[in-house]
């Protein structure tokens, strides 16, 4: 991990409205309306509810560690309540389970640790699934996405040569930690500029320095830099192509109980219609998977 650089976050008169559904083929503003899980009829399977661990039975609530920073996956709706197609999904799960759904909400870099300690279930934050992660917890994969840079429009930015650039991203996601520090030594070991890294703890943060100008480019997943796009109102746009599609993954405990059943109960929402429903609501459908495979890092 490159020096957190200390720079304030910008404070905006008119911020940003990052809230509402996204079009990833067409990155276009939308109408605001959320996708909620009530919308799909879910139905408790009570085989799958009947193998759940002791101790999540006995309780009938899942505990769900999320930084709701990062729409249009996961964030806070205008009443503060979690928000986005992961969530939908994530209520779908409980539902299949016969549980009701506990939002622990908290910082991105503290859900691995409380999954670990067993103060949360399992993790539903956008993580991708990387050998380095898996060596803490394992994953129920369910969603793959790219890394996509954007830029300000009409302003022209290569991901594959930023050097001596500003770019923006989310403290502590893969963008963070691994995809823009490769980038910036590929710079230095040819003798060029390094990538300066603005660090942010939210999302809308690293968005918003690049709509005023304070960095050149920032990077996401693909369907966050596509939401951010379509709610600046032409102030930004893609800069190349998504690249390094990867899983994402719910992390549950090392060898836990719970494991086999989310599993299932992720293949049933596949199987059934219903994930693709949650997604297609979202415009996110393009990343879906067919299988609820299990630490697909390590198998690749």
């Amino acid at each position: 991990m490159r020096t957190r650089y200390l720079l304030p976050v910008l404070t905006i008169a008119t911020a940003l409205s990052l809230s509402g559904c996204v079009n990833n083929s067409e990155p276009a503003a939308t109408n605001g309306a959320t996708g909620t899980a009530d919308a799909v009829d879910v139905q408790k399977n009570d085989s799958i509810a009947a193998s759940l661990p002791e101790k999540i039975k006995s309780a009938g609530v899942l505990n769900v560690g999320m930084a709701n920073n990062y729409p249009p996956n996961e964030f806070k709706d205008d009443n503060g309540e979690p928000a986005g197609w992961s969530v939908d999904l994530t209520n779908a799960l409980g539902k299949v389970m016969g549980l009701k759904v506990n939002f622990d909400i908290g910082t991105f870099d503290n859900i691995l640790p409380a999954v670990k300690a067993g103060k949360d279930d399992m993790g539903m934050s956008s993580f991708t699934d990387t050998l380095e992660r898996e060596k803490q917890v394992d994953f129920v994969n369910y969603y793959s996405a790219g890394i996509q840079w954007a830029s300000p429009k009409g302003k022209t930015v290569d991901p594959n040569n930023a050097c001596g650039l500003k770019v923006a991203v989310q403290a502590t996601t893969y963008e963070d930690t691994h995809e823009v520090p490769a980038k910036s030594k590929a710079c230095t070991d040819a003798g060029k500029p390094a990538i300066t890294i603005f660090k942010y703890d939210a999302q809308d943060q690293a968005t918003n320095a690049l709509v005023v100008g304070q960095v050149d480019a920032m990077s996401a997943d693909s369907p966050v830099t596509l939401y951010a796009i379509s709610k600046t109102k032409d102030k930004l746009q893609t800069a190349g192509d998504a690249f390094e599609v990867a899983p994402y993954g719910m992390p549950v405990a090392k060898d836990s109980a719970f494991t086999p059943v989310l599993q299932k109960a992720l293949q049933t929402l596949i199987d059934d219609g219903t994930y693709n429903k949650i997604l297609s609501k979202w415009g996110v459908e393009a990343g879906g998977v067919k299988t609820a495979d299990l630490n697909v890092a390590a198998k690749g």
